[in-house]
């Protein structure tokens, strides 16, 4: 009797917490609309005196030390705030963001299965590739879009990025994704958007028919820094190293991956074969299989990753479950090798490269330009 008491009171007192948790979350949103909503304002009044001349970089510093003055306690503007406050007007009142927002809805964001998003001109040809995340309904409002992420992320996105496309897009991941700060950094100096908004020449005929919507999900590259890898190492090493580092693996590779099994043994006839790593994918419902390469990627690679799809889906794969994908991880992929691989491949796999270390952010970007540069070209 005491027991079932002490279990009714256990479930009474979650409940109770629950309803702690739900109203200290809804704080913390008004709290941060709040702090969006002042910095909207605040920028937009200065903005418009710096463009009428009223005011110049010297106002703006007499203007934080008034407010310092006026109340030591306030904190967060500083005139290098004050001037983010502006670029965040500034970027979102702009021409070129309303074109964005009477095509876009924002307000709503949705799970990648039923998320879509149409008639979006953001960049030539990676509309399609959008079409996974981002769900239009009406007409956007422009505090809907502001309150998916915090102030500070927002700031941060600013700071980083100039095409308002990425600005775009990095809200919203950040929304969907649930990124802090650090997570964010981290996105920005890897360059996520550039790897999940490319061509996609690596990923196969049947995965592009089976998941139409895959594209803006899956990683091309994957920054593996933190498991410390030296130039020369072994497959078995880096499968330790993602083990023991196995969280930051999944914000680099995605949160809507899931740790199934590493070695997964899969019997057929009378052999036993082991797939390096599985995951569970929540958004596409499925098993991802993948396979680490510690070299150059080669096209007989295929048929191994192939063959484990097969039997996974055969003797694994539960029937409420969507068919399963694999990954070749390899530590570097000749484009061309890697787009004749994949023309005529029917299976859903793809391949990805992983980086021992952190690419410079101006060498992503020269790489960006040229992407973009490539499809205006192929537009034309």
């Amino acid at each position: 009797m005491e027991k079932e008491n002490t279990n009714i009171a256990t479930q009474e007192f979650q409940q109770v917490h629950g309803i702690i948790s739900l109203h200290r979350s809804r704080a913390l949103q008004t709290v941060n609309n709040e702090n969006l909503l002042t910095a909207w304002e605040v920028g937009a009044y200065v903005s418009a005196r710096l463009k009428n001349a009223a005011w110049g970089s010297k106002t703006v510093m007499q203007l934080s030390e008034y407010l310092r003055s006026q109340d030591p306690t306030l904190k967060g503007y500083s005139r290098r705030t004050i001037y983010k406050m502006v670029s965040l007007y500034d970027a979102y009142s702009s021409a070129e963001f309303r074109q964005l927002s009477e095509k876009l809805k924002l307000n709503t964001f949705v799970q990648p299965k039923t998320a879509q998003i149409e008639d979006v001109e953001i960049v030539p040809s990676l509309t399609a590739q959008l079409e996974a995340e981002f769900v239009p309904f009406g007409m956007i409002r422009f505090s809907d879009f502001l309150n998916l992420t915090t102030l500070t992320n927002h700031f941060e996105i600013l700071d980083a990025c100039q095409r308002i496309e990425e600005r775009i897009f990095y809200v919203l991941y950040a929304y969907k994704e649930r990124l802090n700060l650090r997570e964010l950094r981290r996105c920005l100096k890897t360059n996520t958007f550039s790897s999940l908004m490319g061509d996609k020449h690596n990923l196969s005929k049947g995965l592009k028919e089976i998941y139409p919507q895959i594209t803006p999900m899956l990683k091309d590259t994957l920054f593996v820094d933190f498991l410390g890898l030296p130039k020369k190492h072994s497959e078995k090493r880096l499968q330790n190293g993602i083990l023991l580092n196995m969280k930051d693996f999944i914000l680099e590779i995605g949160k809507d991956f899931m740790y199934y099994a590493t070695e997964l043994p899969l019997q057929v006839g009378n052999s036993t074969f082991k797939v390096d790593l599985v995951f569970y994918h929540r958004g596409l419902q499925c098993l991802i299989a993948i396979e680490l390469k510690t070299g150059k990627f080669k096209p007989e690679y295929m048929g191994q990753l192939e063959f484990y799809l097969e039997a996974i889906d055969r003797d694994v794969r539960r029937s409420n479950e969507n068919p399963s994908i694999g990954i070749l991880l390899c530590q570097e992929a000749d484009r061309n090798v890697v787009e004749y691989a994949m023309s005529r491949s029917l299976s859903p796999t793809m391949i990805a490269e992983y980086k021992r270390q952190l690419i410079p952010k101006e060498v992503l970007q020269h790489s960006l330009d040229e992407f973009c540069s490539f499809l205006t070209q192929k537009e034309q």
